[in-house]
């Protein structure tokens, strides 16, 4: 077998058939950079983490180079193709005291399966052109800078929310990677960051978890509380101030004017599944661990256990209660 290096075509033609390619599969955007260490990423990351801002997520401080580096994720790496994919449909919460309200981004299938299985597709597709060729698809679970990556790619920029804002789908799309052992041409040109003087997403949060522009404190967020915390309670700081969230939150996307340029997806597997747009309170608290894994099976929802969500429920009702 050849080694890739061997691959006579250019990598300018290797990037354009690979690029129509994954288009083709449906992602809405691709876009191409170097293999190389994140640098200044990394230096952000480690002063985020110095701040206690990563709360009890502490895999995000474990072997820092492995995150900021995808050679130590896949030695042979020499381009990383970042993908996006759109997953907004337009369906709209309800504020109703009943409900929790449930994050756009898991209202259909686990993005981890959808996009994931587009990536596998792309890459087994790579290798039937070029048989010597090696990679590896990343979905989230490894430990890739997901949003840095899609900046170095040229897919968008990080906005003042600290997500990855495009100017063709804004902030609703799902960010992947494929590592790969072939020289492929970069898109050295970045997008300029367009938030200008918007501080729209600092204000709408309820917390004021985003404590400065382009900085999240986890501990004071929504979302994080409601779906990675595994405290029996959720903090006061949070819980009182849910704004009606059972799972997620998306107020800063939700208020984001670059959000206004939002197209539905043509991913079927992005419609909401039934009582995922908001749920039931007294549902929730009802549900046993055997209904519970059945309702939320291939569900990005199952990510906060039952009793973090039945914990939601309760903090909701509270708050309902409290506000009678």
């Amino acid at each position: 077998m050849r080694a890739a290096t061997d691959i006579v075509e250019s990598p300018a033609l290797l990037s354009e058939r690979i690029r129509e390619r994954a288009l083709a599969l449906g992602f809405e955007k691709i876009g191409i950079a170097r293999a190389t260490a994140l640098e200044e990423e990394r230096v952000r990351l480690l002063e985020w983490l110095g701040r206690g801002y990563a709360g009890e997520m502490r895999w995000m401080a474990r072997d820092p180079e492995r995150r900021t580096d995808p050679r130590e994720i896949f030695p042979e790496a020499r381009s990383v193709v970042v993908v996006a994919l759109n997953y907004f449909t337009p369906h709209e919460h309800v504020d109703d005291s009943l409900t929790g309200k449930i994050s756009r981004y898991a209202w259909g299938d686990d993005y981890h399966d959808v996009v994931g299985e587009k990536l596998r597709a792309l890459l087994a597709w790579i290798k039937e052109e070029w048989p010597e060729a090696m990679g590896k698809a990343c979905v989230d679970i490894q430990p890739m800078m997901d949003k840095a990556w899609a900046v170095r790619a040229g897919l968008g920029w990080i906005g003042k929310h600290s997500n990855l804002i495009t100017r063709d789908y804004g902030s609703w799309v799902f960010i992947g990677e494929l590592l790969l052992d072939l020289e492929l041409k970069p898109d050295e040109q970045r997008v300029e960051d367009h938030c200008g003087s918007c501080t729209l997403c600092l204000e709408a949060c309820p917390t004021g978890a985003i404590t400065e522009p382009y900085v999240v404190d986890s501990n004071r967020c929504i979302s994080y509380a409601t779906i990675e915390l595994r405290e029996a309670e959720l903090p006061a700081q949070v819980s009182e101030k849910l704004s009606g969230w059972l799972y997620g939150c998306d107020i800063c996307q939700d208020v984001c004017p670059w959000n206004r340029f939002e197209e539905p997806t043509a991913e079927a597997r992005f419609e909401p599944r039934e009582g995922t747009v908001a749920a039931e309170l007294a549902e929730i608290l009802q549900l046993t661990p055997e209904a519970y894994a059945a309702r939320f099976r291939r569900s990005a929802i199952k990510r906060a256990k039952l009793n973090g969500l039945q914990r939601n429920a309760r903090a909701l009702i509270e708050n309902s209660r409290r506000e009678e």
